[in-house]
């Protein structure tokens, strides 16, 4: 477990998580079918997200990409997921993204989970530069990166096509590691 908060716990992905996120994803097809289109197309049915979820871990151990689960901590239920993905070691630097139940927006838990993972990211990963990329209409997204002291860096032309749209422009947000 990586961080806990008001009966929360926010852990790295493993192979008992498959069903849980197919189901997670299956219930929530509209919310996440324009930024999560991989997502979904890869986790529709418990054997899809079974091989979704070994390649995630993969990816976990080889530090390519961090998938991590919010759950609830009596229930279990799956919350949402939060990648720490787009690493480039180098540069230390890696992007954020989030998708949440619909039985759980609002609450408050995107905000806590990305603080809980920025510090984790910063301490344990040595990442000096965090991103977040949303789109200028996905309010709740660009609230959670400016509660958690995100700044505004610039406009990304066409960065981004959602399925059968248009490229659309995006906004980029930064936090950077002081130390």
């Amino acid at each position: 477990m990586i961080a806990k908060f008001d009966g929360f716990e926010i852990s790295p992905v493993h192979d008992g998580d498959a069903w849980k996120i197919c189901n997670l994803v299956v219930a929530n097809e509209d919310r996440f079918k324009r930024f999560f289109p991989v997502t979904l197309e890869k986790n529709q049915t418990p054997t899809l997200s079974q091989y979704f979820v070994q390649d995630k871990v993969k990816q976990f151990q080889n530090k390519e990409e961090f998938l991590f689960t919010l759950k609830q901590s009596e229930t279990r239920k799956l919350a949402g997921l939060i990648y720490l993905k787009e690493l480039d070691w180098d540069k230390k630097q890696g992007e954020f993204a989030y998708c949440i139940d619909y039985n759980f927006k609002g609450q408050g838990l995107t905000s806590k989970s990305i603080k809980a993972l920025s510090g984790y990211a910063f301490n344990e990963l040595g990442l000096k530069t965090l991103q977040i990329i949303a789109h200028k209409t996905n309010i709740s997204s660009i609230k959670v990166a400016e509660k958690n002291g995100f700044q505004w860096a610039k406009t990304l032309p066409e960065a981004y096509s959602p399925p059968g749209e248009n490229a659309l422009d995006m906004e980029l947000f930064e936090l950077y590691n002081e130390r």
